[in-house]
C-alpha cells in the first residue's frame, strides 16, 4: 500500500505512483469519450429521432447532470470510507453499461434513462481520483500531476469525436456507442489489479493520524469557515456552464454553420478539443504551479485570465469566418477556457484536510454540473430554438418543427430551415459564453485570500 508510493522526504517507489496516475489517466479517456460520443453525433440523432434542440439540450444537459449531482456528494464521503480503486472500478463497469444502452434506445425517453445511467457512473470518478492523486503528491506538485489525470478530458474528447464520426460515418450512430462501451471493462480491471490504495495523507505532515472521516456537518463547516475556497467552487462551478455549453454543441455548431458531415464534424471538433483544451489545462497547471512558488495567487489569477480572455475569442469564432479561421479561433478560446481547470482542482486540495478532499471535490463537481452540465446545455437548446424561430421569416414551428424542414418540403423551405437553425444556434452559443466574464471575476476575489493563508 503505503510502500508502493514514493513519500516526501522518504525513500518509496516511484513506479507506483507512476502506475496509478496512467491508469487514472485511461480511466479519465474513457470518462470524457463516452461523453463526447453523444455531443458530435448529437445531429446525427437528432435527425434520426426527430428531436428538438431543447431536448438536445436535455439530454446533454439536465438528463445527464441530475443523478450525476445527486448521487456526486455521497460518493464523494463513500470515497473516505472505503478503497477509492473499487470505486472507480465500479463506476467504469457502470458507465459502460449506460453508454452501451444509449446505443439501443430509440426515443427521448430511453436516451433519457441511458443518460441518467451514464451520469450516475461517471459520478464515481472524479471525487475518488482526486484524492488518490492527493495522497501520492506533494503539495506543491498537486494541481501539475492532476493535471495529468485530467488530460482525459482533451484525449478523451479528441478520441471520442473523432472515432464516434468515423464509426457513425461508416456503420452507424449505434454501433459508435456499443464500440465506445468495451473498453472500459478492461480498464476496470486494470485498476483493481495494478493499483493498490495508497495510504490517506501520507504526504501531508500529520493528516494520515486523522484515520477517521469527519461527518458531513463537519465538512460544511470547514468549507463556510472559509470563503476563499467558496469562491474557488463558485468561480469552477460558473466557467462550467460556459465550457459544457461549447463542448456540448460545437459539433452541431460546426455540422450547421459549415454543412459539414458527421465524419468530418466529429474531426473537426475532435482536434478542437483535444489540442485547444491539453494546451489550456497544461498551461494551466504546469504554469501556475510554477508561479505558485513566487506568488500563491498566481493559480487564481491564471483562471481569471484566461477566462477573461476567452468571451472575445469565442464570439469572433461563432460569427463564422472561413472555418479555417474558425478552427483555428476555437483553439485558442478553448485553451484560454482550460487555463482555470488545473488550477481549481489544486487550489480546492491545497485547502482542504487530507480526510476532506473526495468530498470537496464531490461538492464542487456537484455544483459544476449543475450550474454547467445541467443549466448550460439546456439553457443554449432552448435560447437556440427561440433564436431560430426569430431569425426565419415565416411561421418555424409550422415549415420547421424542431428545426427540422418537414419532409417533402420545397428545397427554399428546407434551406432557409436550415440557416434559421444555424443562425440561432451561433447567438446562443455566443451568449452562453459571456457568463465567463462573472467566473473571471469570482477566482479574482479568491486571489484576495490565497496570500494571507499562505503566510
Amino acid at each position: 500500500m503505503a510502500a508502493d508510493y514514493a513519500v516526501e522526504g522518504q525513500p518509496g517507489r516511484r513506479a507506483g505512483r507512476t502506475r496509478l496516475v496512467l491508469v487514472l489517466l485511461a480511466a479519465s479517456i474513457l470518462n470524457f469519450a463516452d461523453r463526447s460520443v453523444f455531443s458530435v453525433l448529437a445531429q446525427t440523432i437528432k435527425v434520426d429521432l426527430r428531436l428538438s434542440d431543447l431536448e438536445l439540450g436535455l439530454l446533454q444537459g439536465l438528463m445527464f447532470a441530475l443523478l450525476y449531482a445527486i448521487a456526486g456528494l455521497p460518493i464523494g464521503m463513500l470515497a473516505e470510507r472505503m478503497r477509492r480503486t473499487r470505486l472507480i472500478a465500479g463506476a467504469l463497469v457502470l458507465w459502460s453499461l449506460a453508454t452501451a444502452a444509449t446505443g439501443l434506445a430509440t426515443g427521448f425517453m430511453q436516451l433519457a434513462a441511458a443518460r441518467l445511467g451514464l451520469g450516475l457512473g461517471l459520478a464515481g470518478f472524479t471525487p475518488a481520483a482526486a484524492s488518490l492523486v492527493a495522497d501520492v503528491s506533494v503539495r506543491t506538485r498537486r494541481a501539475s500531476t492532476m493535471a495529468v489525470v485530467q488530460l482525459g478530458s482533451p484525449a478523451g474528447a479528441f478520441f471520442g469525436s473523432t472515432i464516434a464520426g468515423l464509426v457513425a460515418a461508416a456503420y452507424d450512430w449505434r454501433t459508435a456507442f456499443l464500440a465506445f462501451a468495451v473498453p472500459g471493462f478492461v480498464v476496470a480491471a486494470l485498476l483493481l489489479w495494478l493499483t493498490p490504495e495508497p495510504e490517506r495523507g501520507q504526504q501531508d505532515a500529520g493528516a494520515a493520524s486523522q484515520s477517521t472521516a469527519p461527518s458531513l456537518g463537519e465538512f460544511f463547516r470547514t468549507v463556510a469557515g472559509q470563503p476563499t475556497l467558496m469562491w474557488v467552487i463558485a468561480g469552477g462551478a460558473i466557467a462550467g456552464f460556459g465550457m459544457t455549453s461549447v463542448s456540448n454543441f460545437l459539433a452541431v455548431f460546426l455540422a450547421r454553420s459549415y454543412g459539414l458531415a458527421v465524419g468530418e464534424a466529429g474531426a473537426l471538433f475532435g482536434t478542437v478539443s483535444g489540442v485547444g483544451l491539453a494546451t489550456g489545462l497544461l498551461l494551466g497547471s504546469f504554469g501556475t504551479d510554477r508561479l505558485a512558488g513566487k506568488d500563491p495567487r498566481w493559480p487564481a489569477w491564471g483562471a481569471a485570465i484566461g477566462l477573461s480572455l476567452a468571451p472575445p475569442i469565442y464570439w469572433f469564432a461563432f460569427s463564422v469566418p472561413p472555418l479555417p479561421v474558425a478552427i483555428a479561433t476555437l483553439l485558442v478560446g478553448g485553451a484560454m477556457l482550460l487555463v482555470f481547470y488545473g488550477p481549481t482542482s489544486g487550489m480546492i486540495q491545497n485547502l482542504l484536510p487530507a480526510r476532506m478532499r473526495a468530498t470537496g471535490i464531490a461538492l464542487y463537481t456537484l455544483l459544476f454540473t449543475l450550474i454547467g452540465s445541467g443549466l448550460g446545455p439546456v439553457f443554449v437548446g432552448g435560447l437556440s430554438d427561440a433564436m431560430a424561430t426569430r431569425a426565419y421569416a415565416g411561421a418555424f414551428p409550422v415549415d420547421c418543427p424542431k428545426g427540422l424542414a418537414v419532409e417533402g418540403a420545397a428545397p427554399d423551405i428546407v434551406a432557409a430551415c436550415a440557416a434559421a437553425s444555424a443562425q440561432g444556434l451561433q447567438m446562443a452559443l455566443a451568449v452562453a459564453v459571456s457568463m465567463l466574464f462573472v467566473s473571471a471575476a469570482c477566482f479574482l476575489m479568491a486571489a484576495r485570500g490565497l496570500k494571507p493563508q499562505a503566510e
